[in-house]
């Protein structure tokens, strides 16, 4: 038996009488008791580090929700409870989720033209919006940082020539595949989804619109959200919130789409958020609608095999992370400022995994 699967068979049996438990004002909190396996997660992802060069992980949050309670919660550096972080490209997740409710007041369709809520992208009018979501735009974009500044499209668009109008910018950019049939990471994307949103909802909605869709309703309080030049929000990679803020995201997107005794996005929009993009197979990197995934269209190993199949997560860059194990009824939230890249999303949700199942089954 997979170490995966002993672990998701005691979390069900130990979790299921807590079930459906949902956070308020506050979340309910119950500690896990210490033990060797969570002695061992916080060993990996609370290591000693050089804050002077800056190699190693750093871990500034680490939350567990396991049922809709809070089991394990530690903070570091200048990040407190409190302390609205920034979730880098997990924004695109955010992002997705402030779209689903558009989706779900009947706002857009899937295959409609991006243009129809976006002009300038009149120039692509064979780009759909969900292309968009599996970032399969087509268009010509690399997604290169600090690393190649140069050839960036990500860095010319956030710092240089495309930070007034970062939508528009994207639009400018030329077509290297037809839309929908390959795979290319582009914030870029994210970025004219965003701009595609004020077109759905109107000019006047659009400033408050993820507050009023999803920060109110789901009781999210430290929400921040940089706009451009043009006052689109940087949904590619600038929204702020407190880790236990973006836990109820996860603890949303884990119970598909319900809140509570309602339904915030429709099961279609979840159901297409977790399905892989069908013309990605590539086990390192599996993505659905905005959203990473640990399967791939043709049922290969995902990305992470010491988690279930099920486990999906918002990522970002130097290391955040949104967790979401269904199956498991288990909510991760991670931020960091990892720089070298000695992080893997693997061995975090392989130890949490451990530490959650053992201390359950005792």
């Amino acid at each position: 038996m997979s170490r995966w699967l002993l672990a998701l068979i005691v979390l069900s049996m130990a979790g299921s009488a807590v079930a459906d438990t949902w956070p308020d004002a506050q979340w309910s909190v119950r500690p896990l008791v210490s033990s060797p396996a969570l002695k061992d997660l916080e060993t990996y992802a609370f290591p000693p580090r050089d804050e002077q060069t800056r190699k190693g992980i750093r871990t500034d949050a680490l939350l567990i929700v396991h049922n809709g309670e809070v089991i394990y919660e530690r903070y570091a550096g200048v990040t407190r409870a409190e302390t609205p972080h920034l979730t880098w490209s997990v924004s695109k997740s955010i992002l997705a989720t402030v779209l689903g409710v558009a989706f779900s007041e009947g706002r857009f369709k899937l295959d409609d033209p991006v243009a129809r809520f976006y002009p300038p992208f009149s120039v692509h009018p064979d780009i759909r919006i969900q292309d968009l979501l599996h970032w399969a735009s087509g268009l010509d974009w690399q997604e290169d940082y600090e690393y190649a500044p140069l050839n960036s499209s990500v860095v010319a668009m956030l710092y240089t020539r495309g930070r007034g109008d970062m939508a528009r910018f994207t639009a400018e950019h030329p077509v290297a595949s037809a839309p929908g049939t390959t795979y290319r990471y582009s914030s870029g994307d994210s970025m004219v989804l965003a701009a595609a949103l004020r077109g759905m909802v109107g000019e006047t909605a659009y400033a408050d619109y993820p507050w009023t869709a999803v920060f109110n309703p789901l009781g999210i309080k430290s929400a921040v959200w940089e706009t451009d030049g043009t006052g689109t929000f940087v949904g590619s990679s600038y929204a702020y919130m407190s880790a236990r803020d973006l836990a109820r995201i996860g603890l949303l997107m884990q119970r598909g789409g319900r809140w509570w005794d309602g339904r915030l996005l429709a099961q279609a929009w979840v159901d297409f958020n977790l399905t892989p993009f069908s013309a990605q197979t590539a086990t390192d990197e599996a993505p659905g609608g905005q959203w990473w995934l640990n399967r791939t269209a043709d049922n290969a190993t995902g990305p992470w095999p010491d988690a279930p199949p099920d486990t999906f997560a918002g990522l970002g860059h130097w290391g955040q992370a949104l967790y979401v194990i269904p199956s498991a009824g288990l909510v991760i939230v991670r931020y960091a400022d990892d720089r070298d890249g000695s992080y893997d999303h693997n061995q975090l949700l392989k130890r949490a995994l451990k530490a959650v199942a053992g201390e359950r089954s005792q």
